[in-house]
C-alpha cells in the first residue's frame, strides 16, 4: 500500500497531455499553412514570369494611299544658255572692259588683243593679192593680142591656147590671193572679244598683258557669259516616279538661300532613256529669273506632286523588317498571334513607303517589331492608330 501513492505522483496529470497535443497541431497547421502560402506564391510568380515573357508591341493600320504625294528630288540650277569664251588668235591683252557680274549685250566687245604677227600676215596676204592682181591683167593683155594675131592666122592655135591658160590660172592666182586676205581679215576681227548673247559675265581669267595662245588644249577662256534670264533645272528622277512625271508639269523649288520661299519651274524635256548606273531619268526643268535670285551652279531642292498609285496602302518605314526571304511586315491576327507576310514596295519615300502588294487596309500591322519576333508568338497589343 505505500507503493501506490507514489506512481500516483509520477502519473502526469490529464491536462498537460492535452496541452501537448493541442501545441503539435498548432505546429503541423502552421506548417501547413507556410507550405500552402509558398506553393501559391510560387504559381503567381510562374504566372507573372509567363506574362512578362510575352512582348508588348504597338500596332498601326495601313492608310490607303489615294492622295497626291510630294516627292522632293535634288536638282542642279544652269543657266539657259552659258559660254566659255575662247581666243581664235594669239597675242597679248591690251585692255578688257567688263569685269565679273557685268551685264552685257549681244555683240558688245569685252575685250581687245593685240596681233603684231596676225597684222604682219595680213600685210603680206595684200602685197600677195597685188602682185596676182598685176599679172593677172598682164596675162589679159597678153591672150587677148595673141587672140586677135590667131583670127589673122599670124600665130599658131597651140600658142593662142597657152596664153589664154595662162590667164584662167592667173585669174585663180587672184581669187586665193583674196581668199588668203579675206581669211586673215576675219581672224583680225576676232582681235575683239564680244558678248555672244545678253546675259552676265560671271568669270575673267585673263588681265590687260597677258600671253594669248589661242588653240591650246588647257585653254581656261578668258570671260564666261551666262544668260540666267532663265534658268534649268537639271534633276534625275528614280525609274519607280518615271511615268508620274510628265512634260508641262509644274513643281516647286527651294534654295538654301531663301529658305522662307519657293520658285515654280516647269518639265521641258527629259533626255529619253533611264541610266544604267543609277536607274534614274534625267529631267529638265525650266523657271522665270527675270529677277535674278537663282544663280548658276545652285543645289536646290524640288518638289513634284505625283498622283498615288492605285491599290497601294501607306505604312511607316519602321514597320519593315529586312528578312533573309525578302521584306516583310509582322500583322496581329485575331488571336493575338503574329502572322508575317511578304511584301512589294511601291514608292519608296524615305519616312514612309507605299506597299503594292502583301498587306490590307484592315491588318493590323506592328510597328517597330523587334528583330527576334517570330510568326505565330503570341503577343500584347499596346495601342493602335493609322499609319502617316
Amino acid at each position: 500500500m505505500s507503493d501506490q501513492p507514489a506512481e500516483a505522483e509520477r502519473k502526469p496529470p490529464p491536462w498537460l497531455r492535452t496541452a501537448a497535443l493541442t501545441i503539435a497541431g498548432l505546429f503541423i497547421l502552421i506548417a501547413i499553412i507556410g507550405l500552402v502560402s509558398r506553393a501559391l506564391a510560387s504559381q503567381k510568380l510562374s504566372q507573372w514570369t509567363a506574362a512578362q515573357a510575352v512582348p508588348t508591341v504597338s500596332v498601326i493600320n495601313p492608310a490607303a494611299d489615294g492622295a497626291a504625294q510630294a516627292l522632293t528630288l535634288p536638282g542642279d540650277v544652269q543657266a539657259n544658255y552659258n559660254a566659255v569664251i575662247h581666243a581664235r588668235v594669239s597675242g597679248y591683252l591690251r585692255k578688257w572692259y567688263d569685269d565679273i557680274g557685268t551685264r552685257v549685250k549681244s555683240g558688245q566687245v569685252l575685250a581687245d588683243i593685240d596681233t603684231p604677227e596676225l597684222d604682219q600676215q595680213l600685210d603680206q596676204a595684200k602685197a600677195n593679192l597685188n602682185t596676182a592682181v598685176a599679172n593677172q591683167k598682164l596675162a589679159q593683155i597678153t591672150a587677148k593680142r595673141w587672140t586677135d594675131l590667131l583670127t589673122r592666122d599670124a600665130v599658131s592655135r597651140q600658142e593662142a591656147d597657152e596664153k589664154t591658160g595662162d590667164l584662167e590660172a592667173k585669174n585663180a592666182a587672184v581669187q586665193a590671193a583674196q581668199a588668203e586676205v579675206n581669211r586673215i581679215q576675219a581672224l583680225e576681227s576676232f582681235k575683239h572679244i564680244v558678248a555672244p548673247f545678253d546675259g552676265v559675265v560671271t568669270a575673267r581669267t585673263t588681265d590687260i598683258g597677258a600671253l594669248i595662245a589661242a588653240g591650246e588644249p588647257n585653254d581656261p577662256g578668258l570671260f564666261t557669259v551666262a544668260d540666267v534670264r532663265r534658268v534649268r533645272i537639271y534633276v534625275r528622277v528614280p525609274q519607280s516616279y518615271v511615268a508620274q512625271i510628265t512634260q508641262g508639269q509644274v513643281a516647286s523649288l527651294t534654295l538654301p538661300e531663301y529658305p522662307d520661299r519657293t520658285f515654280q519651274a516647269t518639265v521641258t524635256s527629259t533626255d529619253g532613256a533611264i541610266s544604267a548606273q543609277s536607274g534614274t531619268l534625267l529631267v529638265e526643268l525650266q523657271a522665270d529669273n527675270a529677277a535674278g535670285l537663282l544663280k548658276p551652279g545652285d543645289y536646290a531642292q524640288v518638289r513634284f506632286s505625283v498622283p498615288a498609285q492605285a491599290g497601294q496602302v501607306r505604312l511607316p518605314a519602321s514597320a519593315l523588317m529586312f528578312r533573309e526571304t525578302g521584306m516583310m511586315i509582322a500583322t496581329v491576327g485575331p488571336d493575338d498571334r503574329v502572322m508575317l507576310k511578304h511584301v512589294k514596295i511601291g514608292q519608296d519615300q524615305g519616312a514612309f513607303v507605299n506597299l503594292s502588294a502583301g498587306v490590307n487596309p484592315t491588318d493590323r500591322v506592328i510597328d517597330n517589331p523587334p528583330d527576334s519576333i517570330a510568326d505565330h508568338e503570341l503577343v500584347r497589343l499596346a495601342a493602335s492608330g493609322k499609319a502617316g
